[in-house]
């Protein structure tokens, strides 16, 4: 997980955002399904 995403990841849990946190979730799980579709 790139150090970016990881430090956004951890702002949204610090400050309880929920909706950003799902967000988030989202993206990196679409993101490592791409991958993997991809043969990575």
């Amino acid at each position: 997980m790139p150090g970016w995403f990881m430090r956004q990841l951890e702002k949204a849990f610090l400050e309880k955002n929920r909706q950003e946190i799902r967000v988030l979730n989202q993206c990196w799980f679409d993101y490592q399904l791409k991958q993997k579709k991809a043969g990575r």
